[in-house]
């Protein structure tokens, strides 16, 4: 049975999930940007074109309305590279769901999940742990109490919102030392036109090889497929990408925490909200109580998560199984050994904190998986382009926002 593959999206998360697609079928993927971004510059494994009206949701629909009056005689995967097109998706699935496969979950869940203030408050009772929060709404002027004691973490709630907006300093999430720095930045913030509240956290002690990932599956009868996890061994540190794993391995953990009582508390939960299609855990380890405590979930895979298809498990055809050939997918928690960074080496052995970490890290390095780098995509251009994202990366490390 053919079916072709539209991704939503020009970032990192499109480029491998093409990638996916090419690795699995040796076909080329269709992207619809709202803006080029230099991850799927210049690709030779993808076909792509750019329209601004994709992010809003009347310009969503049309252009997907549009796109499959050129491809009716075709079976179309559709695929979100990010919140905003997700919800769009969701919000729209009887009207979509004659043209296009796709399986993400109710704009309700979505909407539970990607509004963190509603995360925290709709799931405080469930089988996870969150780090302490409260709450700070951006049309009051509300006197700010906390429990916990500086740093302390400072986020959108909002995050399709904040999404939206930009100004001078914008970052994904704020590292914040003292009262004055959260006045300061909450100001900032507030003058930018972002109107719902912020996520004031307590900042889990320890460096990124505190952070976890996990990639979850869940098919279109709401079970549980596929569950991996991750430890991050380094963070991105520029601002804008601070929360986003730069190097990670697969089945691998060197905390005392119980891997596997996680990886079955994140079935039990998603199973338990019926979620549908892929999602991402960010997750930080609490070495006070040895617990695994959840940052967010992403109503999504994750920019990381290509790691998955590195471990066996293609992303692309994971879906295409489940959903165009209606095939049953075993259950599999995904302990394969796979180490993915999308930084060089220099720069994991000289920010890497963790030690054992970086030790068992560079000695699998000559396997390492990067999602941007496919050997197959033999545009010269590209080349380029990576070498300067290489450049780049220096320069974010040296120079970054985020520091331990």
């Amino acid at each position: 049975m053919d079916f072709e593959v539209l991704i939503m999206g020009s970032d990192a998360n499109a480029y491998y999930m093409a990638r996916c697609y090419h690795e699995a079928y040796g076909k080329k993927a269709h992207l619809i940007g709202a803006f080029p971004l230099a991850f799927t510059k210049y690709s030779s494994i993808l076909t792509i074109e750019y329209n601004q009206d994709i992010w809003n949701e009347e310009g969503f629909l049309s252009v997907l309305k549009e796109y499959r009056q050129k491809h009716q005689d075709k079976k179309i995967l559709l695929i979100s590279s990010n919140e905003t097109y997700a919800e769009f998706i969701s919000k729209n699935r009887e009207e979509l769901k004659k043209d296009f496969y796709f399986n993400y979950p109710s704009i309700d869940i979505i909407k539970s999940l990607t509004t963190k203030e509603t995360f925290y408050e709709t799931y405080k009772e469930s089988i996870l742990e969150f780090p302490k929060t409260i709450y700070y709404d951006c049309k009051k002027n509300e006197e700010i109490k906390f429990d916990f004691t500086y740093p302390i973490i400072l986020k959108p709630s909002n995050v399709v919102s904040y999404n939206h907006i930009d100004f001078e300093g914008k970052k994904k999430i704020y590292k914040i030392e003292n009262e004055e720095e959260l006045n300061k930045v909450i100001k900032k913030i507030k003058e930018s036109n972002y109107e719902d509240t912020l996520i004031i956290q307590e900042f889990i002690p320890g460096d990124d090889s505190h952070l976890f990932d996990a990639v979850v599956y869940a098919d279109r009868n709401k079970k549980v497929k596929l569950v991996s996890f991750a430890q991050i061994g380094l963070q991105e540190h520029a601002g804008k990408m601070v929360g986003n794993a730069a190097v990670l391995m697969n089945g691998y953990n060197s905390f005392d925490g119980n891997v596997k009582d996680m990886t079955q508390k994140i079935k039990t939960f998603m199973e338990s909200i019926g979620y549908m299609g892929f999602a991402e855990f960010d997750m930080k380890y609490d070495e006070r109580d040895k617990t695994f405590k959840v940052l967010e979930i992403n109503a999504r895979q994750g920019r990381c998560s290509y790691y998955i298809s590195a471990a066996g498990f293609n992303l692309v055809k994971i879906m295409a199984d489940d959903l165009i050939y209606k095939k049953d997918i075993p259950y599999h928690e995904i302990n394969e050994d796979v180490l993915l960074s999308f930084v060089p080496k220099k720069i994991a052995k000289k920010y890497i904190k963790n030690e054992q970490f970086k030790l068992d890290a560079l000695s699998k390095w000559t396997k390492h998986v990067n999602p941007l780098k496919y050997k197959k995509d033999k545009s010269f251009l590209r080349k380029i382009l990576y070498l300067k994202l290489r450049k780049k990366y220096i320069n974010d490390y040296e120079h970054g926002y985020w520091k331990e």
